[in-house]
């Protein structure tokens, strides 16, 4: 014995690979592991608020726990995730610019780059927000907080800069002033559809506390504002009307009352939303959304009141009243507008978002149908939303993610397979309705024939499989696999799919289902399936199949009725191992599509076979049929292989893969709760502790001697270096419980001897575990425990690499069964389920198939933003040449028309003509602080203005020059009429000096001051006249060519206009 350890030893010692840069290719270290999302669908269960681009057609989704779901068009779907992990109270899309806005609850204002997925840039407000917009079209954004303060932030997108403008509004500049006159009012209900009268006395409105507000016209006349108590009160912004009595109930000149229910205790008001009515001929009547305001303990409804004003706007009736039932709990809820449009017209649609993860969506012919419900509660159809990879309707119920490789076996390549599925792809309709979300660009790389090719297969509990092409961070719907094989009639066929294992080399897929059933699909279309054969433990019967467009199930194995708890091919894919909740385990042949052996049960009393892994005994010459051909072919060298079967009583059994006989005498027997097993090839790097462990524990298997388990007092002593690694050259087993981690040498688990070469005990409860390779090498394990922590460590000596949790990769909670639908590649890419959602997480950083940034779909479309602009502009342009720009002409061109027509043209071109301007008015304070200083005893308080400081000056010449230059220069016809002269200066407070320096003088000169200043307010006022007359005459001008445009436009007919 001694001699023989000596010759180990030296023969080790001459093998090792000194210096070698790829000795050391076996171990993981933390520099090679980088968690990252590389795909996520799903909408999650935290969802809260929503948001929508109209031109990019992007909807945000924001959570409670720091995320952001953003979902376009073609199975485009991003997830952004803070490091903040709290909830976001305001979201929104600064329109076709490429970003989002969010707030956290902590007030820090989010920008959100959507094209890079990441943070541009933030600002930490000092107070609490309380309110919050985006001007539409611009960059410009509205904060309000608790203090009463209202600020104005722009984005500078060149400088990725948040920038607070001087212009604020307080609520001490406002005091004093009364914005809206208060009186009673009640609503006249035309019906008792939803508005019951209250009392008539509305008072003490400063103590109510407002919960919601929108605009309830398209002109900003009326503002529906809802209180917490339930109340909705509609305020009329503007002057020119005043409500009268009626016999409904009182009046009130600026303000109406509605209720929703008579009860004292109602709900707040939540959510208010406003819609135009497509048959109104004012900008007053239309829809209201209102979420709240009923009774305390009412059902969850959504009610739609349809309100129509009288032509003076003096009295306001509720004609309908429809409340949308709610599939859960409300969360939030947006109106659509159509296409191309920025404003909330007829043709809206509507999102409802409910928890826990529910987006119902209901298209305007499903709205129109509500309009004129008089009291009733309907339930319209809404779309759900349709998710790409269903997880509960249906019910998933096994996964697993597969790396396609090219075989030797094959004459086609991964692409081709890929491409030959494709054909098979169902086509992708969704109960007919057209989804409003068609944002976004699916990106795919040219070299598409080089990439790794990749599949996701997801079995559910109505037995069917459905298969998706994952090559890219775009998931595909390739085919889907009924459970029922159209031709064959078999028992249990529907019945919920348990397992699957797919043969990268061969492209054989196998299903197990609940009632024992196992089928076979050939993926690579190599094989003709024109029949399908249907084996049994006494018979075997062939079917003949309809060639359809779909694929065809090549066999059916029904050979007991217990559910199917392991699957397993060969290396080669020869042949499929299946164990069985009965305790038995079956070997079928995939070539000829026979059973090899059918074994007894393995323990008494029988226990669930939970794991099967194939071992390498010794290699033969002999020829085989490949599962691909009828013929006799060689696949490489045969391999007579051992079986490992995991029981859930905690004991492995070794069985002859051959004929089915046990080759261990006795089963190694453990005393704890097992999760997994994996047998281990030679190509780890052991030290130089484990590898002496391991040659006693091979000299001692047959004898009775203490196990040399290694505790984690000894980590420090295990660590490899590189002069004491040593290869192991024989098989492991790593056996992985819910408490501890044990690695045994194939002899001992072969002999039944519990001597573990290494173990190490877990401080959680683990439940889910997977291998990963790092260049085609076994070289980690990772642990996924029940609290949601994840622990990543080396197969050489199972030490720990990396930690982190699935809180901090997703923001995630471990639930119970999550382990079922968890699978992985040998890569280190993980795929996992959870509620609606599922995620692709990828571990290796040298794994570069979801990490290349060209590969993902991009979140914000140039080309669209560049046709939109051009659009607007051409609008704009069109308008000018004809001489209808927006404003007064305008006005009277679309009363010509004699209808409505939407302003969203209008809105954005008016936007981008006044962005300039607008800047301008936010770049000042609108209520400066009066000029106060103190010099002695005199107090100087300049808080007026006189004519001394208003600046009149003389209008420049404009010099000659094209066209567009002009208008440009001159601006446009509303601001001459009304804005007056651009070069007037707008009045401005004296500085001190300014003052000193004007009246710190002696009386003569005093008085010589005065009488000039009265010299120049005389020149003053004359040159005021002249402009003024110069206005009138302009004015004049202008309304002749009006008169004149009206006398044409009414002469003209329909077709003409």
């Amino acid at each position: 014995m001694f001699a023989k350890r000596l010759i180990q030893k030296a023969t080790q010692t001459l093998h090792l690979p000194h210096h070698s840069p790829q000795h050391n290719l076996s171990s993981v270290t933390a520099a090679d592991l980088d968690f990252q999302v590389s795909v996520h669908y799903g909408i999650p269960s935290t969802a809260s608020i929503m948001s929508f681009d109209p031109i990019q057609r992007l909807l945000a989704i924001g959570t409670l726990d720091g995320r952001i779901k953003v979902i376009g068009g073609d199975n485009i779907e991003g997830l952004l995730i803070s490091r903040k992990q709290l909830p976001y109270k305001y979201l929104e899309f600064l329109v076709n610019q490429g970003y989002l806005v969010s707030i956290s609850k902590d007030n820090d204002i989010q920008v959100w780059n959507l094209e890079s997925r990441c943070i541009a840039c933030t600002l930490q407000w000092e107070a609490n927000i309380t309110a919050f917009s985006v001007i539409k079209g611009s960059c410009f954004m509205y904060v309000g907080d608790e203090n009463g303060l209202i600020s104005v932030l722009k984005y500078e997108a060149d400088d990725e800069e948040l920038l607070v403008l001087p212009y604020q509004v307080s609520a001490d500049s406002l005091a004093g002033d009364k914005v809206l006159d208060l009186k009673d009012g009640d609503v006249n209900s035309h019906t008792a559809a939803g508005t019951i009268q209250t009392d008539n006395n509305v008072q003490n409105m400063e103590d109510k506390e407002i919960s919601a507000s929108c605009w309830a016209s398209s002109n900003g006349s009326i503002l529906a504002v809802g209180y917490i108590d339930g109340d909705i009160l509609f305020w009329k912004t503007s002057n020119s009307s005043s409500t009268k009595v009626d016999q409904g109930g009182k009046s009130s000149n600026n303000v109406v009352r509605l209720q929703l229910s008579s009860a004292e205790k109602r709900l707040p008001v939540v959510v208010l939303h406003w819609s135009s009515n497509n048959s109104a001929q004012n900008d007053v009547d239309g829809h209201l959304f209102v979420y709240g305001g009923d009774e305390i303990g009412s059902d969850e409804v959504l009610t739609v009141l349809s309100l129509v004003w009288s032509p003076g706007m003096d009295t306001l009736r509720c004609t309908g009243r429809s409340d949308l039932q709610l599939s859960g709990s409300f969360a939030d809820m947006i109106l659509l507008p159509s296409a191309g449009e920025f404003i909330i017209s007829h043709n809206a649609a509507l999102f409802v978002l409910t928890n826990p993860g529910q987006l119902n969506y209901y298209d305007h012919d499903s709205l129109s149908g509500i309009a004129n419900q008089h009291d009733k509660r309907v339930s319209i159809a809404s779309a759900e939303y349709p998710m790409v990879v269903p997880i509960v309707n249906p019910v998933m119920t096994a996964a697993k993610l597969i790396s396609l490789s090219a075989s030797e076996n094959s004459s086609k390549t991964p692409f081709e397979i890929l491409k030959h599925l494709r054909k098979c792809s169902p086509p992708n309709l969704v109960d007919g309705i057209k989804w409003p979300m068609t944002g976004g660009i699916v990106n795919q790389l040219n070299n598409d024939e080089d990439r790794v090719g990749r599949l996701y297969v997801a079995g559910y509990e109505n037995g069917s499989v459905r298969i998706w092409d994952a090559t890219y961070p775009v998931l595909s719907l390739l085919c889907v696999l009924e459970g029922e094989v159209k031709g064959v009639e078999v028992t249990g066929s529907s019945s919920s799919v348990l397992k699957l294992d797919f043969c990268s080399l061969t492209f054989c897929l196998a299903v197990g289902n609940k009632s024992g059933l196992v089928r076979l699909y050939c993926l690579d279309g190599s094989l003709n399936e024109s029949s399908c054969c249907l084996v049994t433990e006494t018979k075997s019967e062939a079917y003949s199949l309809t060639k359809g467009e779909g694929l065809n199930c090549r066999a059916i194995f029904g050979l007991l009725q217990s559910p199917v708890l392991a699957l397993q091919f060969a290396s080669k894919g020869a042949k499929l191992a299946v164990g069985y909740e009965c305790g038995r385990v079956a070997v079928i042949d995939t070539s000829s599509l026979s059973v090899s052996f059918l074994a007894d049960c393995l323990s008494q009393p029988s226990s669930p076979v939970l794991a099967l892994t194939w071992e390498t005994l010794r290699q033969t010459d002999d020829h085989i049929k490949s599962p691909r051909n009828s013929e006799s072919k060689i696949v490489g060298k045969i391999v007579e292989l051992s079986l490992y079967a995991l029981t859930k009583d905690a004991k492995i059994y070794v069985i002859n893969g051959g004929i089915g006989s046990l080759i261990s005498p006795k089963p190694l027997h453990l005393d704890s709760t097992v999760i997994s097993m994996y047998v281990i090839d030679g190509n780890i790097t052991l030290s130089e502790k484990l590898t002496q462990i391991q040659e006693d524990v091979m000299d001692a298997a047959g004898e009775d001697e203490p196990s040399q388990d290694t505790t984690s007092s000894e980590i420090d002593h295990l660590k490899p270096d590189n002069h004491s690694q040593n290869s192991s050259v024989v098989p492991l087993v790593l056996l992985c419980c819910k408490d501890a981690l044990l690695l045994y040498h194939t002899k001992s688990v072969v002999k039944g001897k519990n001597k573990p070469i290494r173990k190490m005990k877990l401080a959680n409860t683990c439940c889910w575990t997977t291998t990963f390779k790092k260049f085609g090498k076994l070289c980690g394990i990772l642990l996924l425990y029940q609290t949601g922590e994840i622990e990543v460590r080396t197969l050489s000596d199972l030490e720990l690499v990396e930690k982190t949790s699935l809180t901090a990769i997703l923001s995630w909670n471990f639930k119970a069964n999550m382990d079922r639908t968890m699978s992985s590649t040998e890569n280190g890419e993980i795929s996992l389920a959870s509620g609606c959602e599922i995620a692709f997480i990828s571990l290796l950083t040298s794994e570069k198939n979801f990490r290349i940034p060209e590969s993902l779909p991009c979140l914000h479309d140039k080309v669209v933003a560049a046709a939109a602009e051009a659009a607007f502009n051409f609008s704009l342009d069109h308008k000018k040449r004809k001489g209808t720009a927006p404003g007064i002409l305008g006005g009277i061109v679309k009363g010509l028309k004699g209808g409505k027509v939407s302003n969203a043209t209008d809105l954005v071109a008016n936007s981008k003509s006044n962005l300039n301007q607008l800047e301008q008015i936010f770049k000042r304070n609108p209520f400066p602080e009066p000029v106060i200083f103190n010099e002695k005893d005199d107090q100087i308080i300049v808080d007026e203005l006189d004519i001394d400081d208003i600046h009149i000056d003389e209008p420049a010449s404009v010099p000659s020059t094209s066209a567009p230059n002009v208008q440009k220069k001159r601006g446009s016809e509303r601001e001459q009429l009304f804005d007056g002269e651009a070069a007037i200066e707008k009045p401005r407070l004296r500085t001190r000096e300014e003052i000193l320096a004007t009246y710190r003088k002696d009386a003569s000169s005093v008085a010589g001051q005065a009488r000039d200043k009265l010299l120049e307010r005389q020149e003053k006022l004359e040159r005021i006249s002249r402009n003024t007359e110069e206005l009138r005459n302009g004015a004049e001008d202008f309304a002749s060519l009006a008169n004149e445009l009206v006398k044409q436009m009414e002469g003209r007919k329909w077709w003409q206009i």
